[in-house]
């Protein structure tokens, strides 16, 4: 069995929250030289913008030192930089602290901020405000929330720490409660717990419920209902992309602000925060795999589409 290569330490600094992009050659490669890789790696960039970075000493290897633009390709070798950052729209909402010790930081995420970098969201997500706001650049996500969704999000401090509390996710250790607000429909007998099987085909925006075995299971929950509407408690044994909006959608009371579920809509123009998703991660517990520590954390935020809670 060929033994994987330790990644080294990134020699950059992180800028503005996030981490450098950090590169290894393939160790099959038959480029000549470090440029001629990337170059080709790196297409979608645009022209150009590769020997940019060699000829402003952008990229680097493993000691910090700029790689020059005809350095022979060395197949496993590693290189850093970092990206060009996208002109971001600010999230004009806080993220709230909920629990912070040396070990964790649980967040309140406002709707529309994406948890963690990834496609035009970058600095503007809850990782990068968090390590410039808190000063901890070693935080990371130990789980996600979608970008349109609030609430609870838990974070890890610790490098070393973080697969501990990865895994009580994978393991389905955490009791996740979300809340929702949704038509009412009175034929709709509830509560139930609905399973099904969801599949979210890469390049795809929806999910989808094929026939199979069931790789998701949800508690779907009436709290009360008003004025044609529903408060909706959502208890997810499972944790497939967008399970939640696929059940409530599946039963006929799609989650109000979707713009996915029942059909794709067009996208929000930047800086639009009109009509979020009514969809709220209210609670999270488990026990703490570091400390033993009991935790339950509740949101405090409400959804707008239901006043007065």
């Amino acid at each position: 069995m060929r033994r994987r290569s330790r990644v080294p330490a990134a020699p950059l600094p992180q800028c503005r929250g996030v981490d450098p992009v950090r590169v290894r050659l393939p160790v099959d490669g038959a480029w000549d030289t470090v440029r001629e890789h990337l170059v080709e790696r790196l297409s979608g960039a645009g022209p150009g913008v590769v020997d940019e970075m060699f000829d402003a000493g952008k990229i680097v290897g493993a000691d910090g030192t700029a790689v020059a633009a005809d350095a022979p390709y060395v197949p496993g070798m590693f290189v850093w930089f970092h990206r060009e950052l996208p002109e971001e729209v600010p999230v004009p909402f806080p993220l709230r602290i909920v629990h912070r010790n040396e070990h964790i930081v649980v967040v309140d995420k406002p709707h529309f901020l994406a948890t963690t970098p990834r496609g035009s969201h970058v600095a503007e997500t809850a990782l990068a405000r968090l390590r410039r706001e808190l000063g901890v650049p070693t935080l990371s996500a130990a789980h996600r929330l979608d970008r349109l969704t609030a609430g609870l999000v838990l974070f890890t401090v610790r490098p070393e720490e973080r697969g501990a509390y990865q895994t009580l996710f994978r393991d389905r250790l955490v009791r996740k409660e979300y809340e929702a607000v949704a038509p009412y429909d009175p034929a709709l007998a509830l509560p139930r717990t609905v399973r099904s099987r969801i599949v979210k085909e890469r390049g795809s925006l929806t999910a989808v419920e094929v026939p199979g075995e069931p790789n998701a299971v949800s508690r779907i929950e009436l709290i009360e209902h008003r004025d044609g509407l529903g408060r909706y408690r959502l208890v997810p044994a499972t944790g497939q992309t967008h399970q939640l909006r696929v059940h409530m959608n599946a039963l006929g009371v799609p989650i109000l602000g979707d713009p996915l579920y029942p059909e794709v809509t067009a996208p929000a123009a930047p800086g639009d925060f009109r009509d979020p998703l009514q969809l709220l991660a209210r609670e999270l517990e488990f026990t703490d795999p570091v400390t033993g520590a009991a935790h339950r954390f509740r949101s405090t935020r409400t959804l707008a589409a239901w006043p007065g809670q």
